[in-house]
């Protein structure tokens, strides 16, 4: 068993996902890290989160990982990219959605990656074998944080191993990525706030022969099944005849409900079916009213709870793990200070609330709620009923479209951004448009020798220079003297990116989101105070 230390610079408490990915991230850096992880197996027939989305994909891109997952993912994007409406998988198909979760099989200039289905078991082995080679972080699986206590100058946390003995730790700074039982949320006064779906669900895994076998109504990646009786969604784990079923509707009331005839309805005809595991769970809509304490910071799941509708949950987790990490890492640093920890929640929070309003929205359109009998009528009653149907489904558009929330969210609010005076972009689910302005994404491009923009970016800040009469001298020898990381990325011979851009000169920032762009910086300190936190404002004439 690998040894509790006494003494980190920084524990996470949990090892999903956002505990994960932080360690990642901090790890990358050299510094030193402790997770905290109680599950010793991963359960592969609980697959709770399956999509991994565009943006989370140009993480793990950026961390050398995407192919891994890629290579490891059982299901490959190249199988299926639609999410198809039928009355079962042997009835009618009603609609369909193409490229359905950003799943694409060619290269486009709107991301660097494409999203990819995986088993969140899947993705957590590879996070967690990533987080393994890295020396500086230590992985403590089979133990529990079941205590802690915050503070001004350092945080004690109570370490419990399999065996239930106990052990302290003391940490300059804590990552609560411990999940909905979280016990950093109480250790903070931080309570949830929010609701839970209507309609309780009933998760099945199971393995069938015949549905490899046999013709299916359509090749998909999601199949929502619309019956006039019951309804949910389904999908295959891998190809090997592994597969996934939501019954929407079912609860613990329906303890009598025989899951293998549960699976046969969604069949819509007699195949062999093997249950290897059933979960009941209701949606949650909750969010908590504060993100940190005073050295103790809420990641993931302890901070939201989100629907799974649109597969938002487990990578609004990683979004949240790569803003406090990289800010975190600067403070570590010496090169930002512990202000700057203020504007994760200022910049999280109103991503989580937003993803979690777009997923909650899909409550009211659940399968149960288009059933009708007579869809699967195979005369002119049916066809003119799944043809009705298929335009009311239209409203699902944005669950599986929604490349607006997954790629468009900025932090255009944020303290550490310095506003142009641009208007910012009316937030839109479903429609993303590039733009450059403080705070957003930086728009992603593909360079002319095949590269990804975002390969060229160093790890801490970047300039990109853009325009030839641009100077980028002073911000440069103001970043060295100040111990900033900033990598100058000369790319003037791209016209169509500066157009892109909107600027000759932009600041990005180790998370690819745009800090401030200009024609000139004419006071490099006080542009470097803000963006690392050390001022709150910034005068207009420093902005331009």
């Amino acid at each position: 068993m690998t040894a509790v230390p006494a003494r980190v610079p920084v524990l996470i408490a949990g090892g999903g996902p956002s505990g994960l990915a932080a360690a990642i991230e901090l790890g990358r850096r050299g510094f030193e890290v402790l997770v905290v992880e109680p599950r010793t197996r991963l359960d592969p027939l609980r697959p709770r989160a399956k999509t991994t989305s565009v943006r989370t994909m140009e993480h793990l891109r950026r961390w050398g990982l995407a192919d891994r997952l890629r290579a490891t993912a059982p299901l490959p994007v190249a199988h299926a990219q639609d999410v198809v409406f039928c009355t079962g998988l042997s009835g009618h198909e009603i609609a369909r959605f193409r490229e359905a979760f950003g799943l694409w099989t060619a290269p486009r200039e709107i991301a660097a990656e494409a999203g990819q289905q995986a088993p969140q078991s899947v993705v957590e082995q590879v996070l967690r074998d990533a987080a393994a080679e890295l020396p500086s972080v230590t992985l403590l699986v089979g133990s529990r944080v079941v205590a802690v206590t915050d503070g001004p100058d350092e945080v004690r946390a109570v370490v419990e191993g399999p065996d239930g003995e106990r052990s302290e730790v003391v940490a300059d700074h804590l990552l609560g990525a411990d999940g909905a039982a979280s016990v950093c949320r109480p250790a903070i006064g931080a309570r949830y706030e929010g609701s839970s779906g209507a309609l309780p669900n009933l998760s099945i895994t199971f393995r069938s022969r015949a549905l490899d076998e046999r013709r299916l109504c359509a090749r998909g990646v999601h199949y929502w099944v619309i019956g006039a009786e019951r309804g949910g969604l389904m999908g295959r784990l891998d190809l090997d005849g592994t597969w996934w079923l939501i019954v929407q509707g079912i609860g613990p009331q329906d303890a009598d409900v025989d899951p293998a005839a549960l699976v046969r309805s969604f069949v819509g005809d007699a195949v062999d079916v093997e249950v290897l595991a059933t979960d009941p769970w209701s949606a949650r809509m909750l969010l908590v009213d504060r993100y940190r304490g005073q050295r103790v910071f809420l990641v993931g799941d302890a901070a939201h709870l989100n629907p799974p509708w649109g597969g938002h949950g487990f990578n609004t987790c990683v979004g949240d793990a790569v803003n406090i990490a990289w800010k975190l890492a600067a403070v570590l640093a010496g090169w930002a200070p512990p202000s700057l920890l203020d504007s994760y929640e200022a910049e999280r929070r109103p991503v989580a609330e937003r993803t979690i309003a777009a997923a909650g929205s899909q409550e009211a359109f659940l399968a149960p709620s288009f059933a009708a009998a007579d869809l699967d009528d195979d005369g002119p009653t049916g066809a003119a009923l799944r043809a009705r149907l298929a335009e009311a489904l239209q409203v699902k558009d944005l669950e599986f479209h929604s490349l607006g929330l997954v790629l468009g969210y900025d932090y255009a609010d944020s303290p550490v951004v310095v506003p142009d005076g641009s208007p910012v972009p009316r937030h839109d689910v479903v429609t993303y448009t590039p733009s450059a302005h403080p705070g957003a994404r930086l728009p992603h491009a593909w360079l002319p020798d095949g590269s990804s923009l975002y390969d060229r970016l160093g790890d801490g800040f970047t300039l990109l220079v853009l325009d030839p009469l641009a100077r980028s001298a002073a911000l440069t020898a103001a970043a060295a003297g100040a111990g900033v990381p900033l990598r100058v990325l000369d790319l003037c011979g791209l016209p169509r990116l500066r157009d892109r851009c909107g600027a000759g000169l932009v600041l990005v920032r180790p998370d690819q989101h745009v800090a401030w762009r200009g024609s000139a910086v004419t006071d490099p300190t006080a542009l470097l105070d803000r963006v690392t936190g050390r001022v709150p404002t910034l005068t207009e004439a420093s902005r331009r």
